[in-house]
């Protein structure tokens, strides 16, 4: 098989196209669309439908895509670790990263990465939204809790906790009384907080009066005296420190923890290794206080 044609279907497949894979990479569309033919010829297979305005693959293609993809990824960091004596990491590391954690600390981190390792180009797109690191070439993949997946393997790297906090002047409602609270997402009727206190377990009844989708907006907003609000621990800690909020309790059931993912199919590349290291060190215990100081 000619390991040539079978990188440039690869190449158009990741793409979703011949027009997009020969403006990314640089090739003349003519030559990817030859060599996808002559593959396709030496298969006896059609490997794609040719539409008016797309391109799909068939399901030998999919099969094909999702089976030579990976080998054709280990060969090449193969020769390139090969051409660069195997020691320092090179080459595009495509990092997936939540939207959150991207705002407050991914743009300092991914900094300080391609400093340390100027060989390696980073990439990262911020989303919330699940991916297929195969079909959309990832790298890496950052989440939140991530549901539990046979194909992906990782290690979580940084845990918070869900605090309940408020301003000073904002004193914990009497008789069961409705509070002022500042929420993410659609503004809802009254509804029950559990909070783990010192004092054990009690129920706060809120009131969202005010909506925001970015938690750094909500806790301004706390700041300020519009309510009370759940923020992770990592954001708020230094105003709880200084004084400037009170934590009220803590989320009961709400840990979160953010995960490293990467596809178990394929061996570990230096540069992903690299930017794991890289991340350990950053958080070498993966708490939320960690987090607090490298954002200060």
């Amino acid at each position: 098989m000619d390991l040539l044609a079978l990188a440039d279907f690869n190449l158009v497949a990741r793409h979703g196209g011949f027009g997009k894979a020969a403006r990314m990479s640089g090739r003349p569309k003519a030559t990817l669309s030859r060599r996808v033919a002559e593959l396709e010829a030496s298969l006896d297979l059609r490997l794609f439908e040719r539409g008016a305005r797309n391109l799909k693959l068939t399901q030998e293609g999919q099969a094909l895509f999702e089976r030579t993809g990976q080998l054709l990824t280990e060969l090449e960091e193969t020769t390139t670790a090969i051409a660069s004596g195997g020691q320092s990491p090179r080459g595009r590391l495509r990092i997936s990263a939540p939207l959150m954690f991207s705002q407050a600390a991914l743009g300092k981190l991914a900094a300080g990465f391609v400093m340390q390792y100027p060989d390696v180009r980073v990439e990262i797109v911020v989303e919330d939204r699940p991916v297929d690191m195969i079909e959309e070439a990832y790298d890496l993949v950052i989440r939140v809790n991530p549901e539990p997946d046979v194909n992906l393997v990782g290690r979580p790297f940084l845990h918070d906790r869900q605090v309940v906090v408020a301003a000073p002047g904002l004193a914990w409602p009497q008789d069961g009384a409705e509070v002022p609270a500042v929420v993410r997402g659609p503004i809802r009727r009254a509804e029950t907080w559990t909070l783990a206190t010192p004092d054990g377990p009690k129920a706060l009844t809120i009131l969202p009066v005010l909506s925001m989708s970015s938690n750094t907006m909500i806790r301004d907003a706390v700041l300020l005296g519009a309510g009370v609000a759940r923020l992770p621990l990592s954001l708020v800690s230094r105003a709880l420190a200084s004084g400037q909020l009170v934590r009220w309790g803590e989320v009961e059931g709400m840990q979160v923890a953010l995960w490293a993912l990467y596809p178990s199919r394929r061996l570990l590349s230096a540069r992903v290794s690299a930017f794991l290291d890289y991340l350990k060190k950053a958080f070498p215990h993966g708490t939320p206080e960690e987090l607090a100081a490298y954002l200060g």
